[in-house]
């Protein structure tokens, strides 16, 4: 048997996407192993996750489990538009900086973005985009896509989702969610999924798995039947159905069983709380944004930044004003915070 080509025990605080798949997740790959099993989606496992993500979401839920999250985005707007329709999102959205214009080049979507303070939009920053309607020159804004935790690790609140769900319902808009850490925010606002989506009003998600210990996949989730059409076809027409589903469907089984998601979710966060309280402190970093999920910003010197992903992996968010982004994980330990923060003391000290 060869050996692994890396340090089981390195870890880093560059993305929640460089961990590994939980136990339990694993388990349930190799339960659902052996034998054969129909292909495409028409296997037992991806049958029964139809009554899991109903008893998190509701009984009108239906998941289409996909391959990963931009796939995810990108089939969820495409079902609830049409090819004049366009996307309000906030201008940090993951749809809009992360995803290579895949939403534009794969799936005709024109974005309208909104610059916004915390990565969280209001109905008066929505009205910026939200506007034109009969205007033939102007691509008609029908969907709003928000992101829950959004990029700057922001938290919607259920009273802030139901707000903006009302305001684009009357505006005949459709409410989607980028859920990739939406187990985050559950764990943070102490709620259940159903509470802060279809009881909020939201029309349909992509739900995430990959950043809280699977091994890959992720779903879209339609809350509202009547919002989207077209689903089991987007879905193969964009590359994102699986032939071996039951391996996705497993995973996200697993996860949604026995609340590993809200461990996952609760633990990730609480490292990250811990990683800000050990380096507020110290003299020349300031934590310019509230710590409300799995993410940790700061503003530090760039020299320093430099010397520390020498040994510990994380990302520049703005290589202008030099400020960082640290992420934790589900298997992020506090030995790793503990180390990482007596690592910033001492460069810090030494700059």
């Amino acid at each position: 048997m060869s050996k692994p080509l890396h340090d089981p025990a390195e870890r880093g605080f560059a993305s929640d996407n460089y961990s590994g798949i939980h136990p339990e997740v694993l388990a349930a790959i190799v339960r659902a192993n052996g034998g054969h099993q129909t292909a495409y989606g028409d296997d037992v496992y991806t049958g029964h996750l139809q009554e899991v993500f109903r008893r998190h979401f509701g009984p009108s839920a239906e998941a289409y489990p996909v391959l990963n999250g931009t796939g995810a985005n990108i089939i969820s707007l495409q079902a609830v538009t049409q090819k004049w329709e366009a996307v309000v999102c906030a201008a940090s959205a993951h749809i809009n900086v992360d995803e290579c214009g895949a939403p534009e080049r794969m799936g005709g979507l024109k974005l309208l973005t909104v610059p916004t303070e915390d990565g969280k939009l209001t109905p008066e920053l929505v009205d910026r985009q939200a506007w034109g309607y009969g205007d033939e020159h102007r691509a008609q804004p029908k969907v709003l896509s928000i992101t829950q935790t959004t990029e700057l690790g922001t938290a919607y609140t259920v009273d802030e989702i139901r707000a903006l769900a009302e305001h684009v319902h009357a505006k005949g808009m459709v409410l989607h969610v980028d859920g990739s850490r939406l187990s985050n925010a559950a764990a943070t606002l102490g709620i259940s999924f159903k509470e802060m989506t279809t009881d909020a009003g939201v029309d349909i998600l992509s739900f995430g798995g990959t950043k809280n210990g699977i091994l890959l996949g992720e779903a879209v989730v339609v809350l509202n039947p009547d919002a989207a059409v077209g689903l089991k076809y987007l879905r193969k027409q964009s590359m994102q159905l699986a032939s071996k589903m039951r391996f996705i469907s497993a995973q996200l089984e697993a996860l949604l069983t026995d609340e590993l998601y809200l461990r996952n979710a609760k633990h990730s966060n609480a490292m990250a709380t811990r990683l800000a309280e050990a380096v507020r402190d110290i003299p020349g970093i300031t934590l310019p944004r509230p710590v409300q999920a799995n993410a940790v910003f700061a503003l530090l010197p760039k020299a320093v930044s430099l010397r520390l992903m020498e040994t510990f992996r994380f990302y520049f968010w703005d290589e202008v004003t030099g400020e960082v982004r640290w992420m934790c994980s589900f298997d992020t330990t506090e030995s790793d915070i503990d180390a990482f923060a007596a690592a910033i003391r001492a460069e810090m000290a030494a700059a």
